[in-house]
């Protein structure tokens, strides 16, 4: 199977395997959908069960609410999928993640986390981090 992913201004992606229940090549579709800003396509990667969960925040949304914070998220540019290992229904996939706020560069980094279930992503753990953040004072080793 083939996916063929593009939108105006943006790579087409394609990703090629012999599985498409496969979760690390549901993790490549997911992550060349939400770079294209194809928040259609992205509704149609996720089970009707579909949860995600922030560890780093605490929120739960479901697919809906998740399609539509993504489509609405202020400045969002870019999310280039830099690794992904994956076994059977389950893969995890390190991101870069590229924006503009009131004009300003912003650089991010998510480990995504993927259950998928009828060859659809059912589940979703994101865990965010800022790019270039200074460790707290003390906690690592002097030179």
């Amino acid at each position: 199977m083939t996916a063929d992913v593009s939108s105006p201004g943006h790579t087409v992606t394609q990703v090629t395997t012999t599985d498409p229940a496969d979760a690390a090549t549901a993790m490549t579709r997911m992550a060349a959908v939400i770079d294209a800003h194809d928040w259609y396509g992205l509704a149609d990667l996720l089970h009707e069960d579909f949860t995600v969960r922030f560890v780093h925040t605490g929120e739960t949304f479901d697919r809906d609410a998740w399609v539509q914070l993504n489509a609405d998220y202020p400045g969002f540019e870019r999310l280039t999928l830099e690794d992904c290992v994956g076994s059977g229904d389950r893969a995890v996939g390190r991101c870069h993640v590229t924006g503009r706020v009131d004009g300003e560069a912003q650089e991010f980094e998510v480990a995504s986390f993927v259950t998928v279930k009828d060859g659809l992503i059912v589940e979703l753990t994101e865990v965010w981090a800022d790019v270039d953040a200074t460790p707290p004072p003390g906690t690592r080793p002097t030179a």
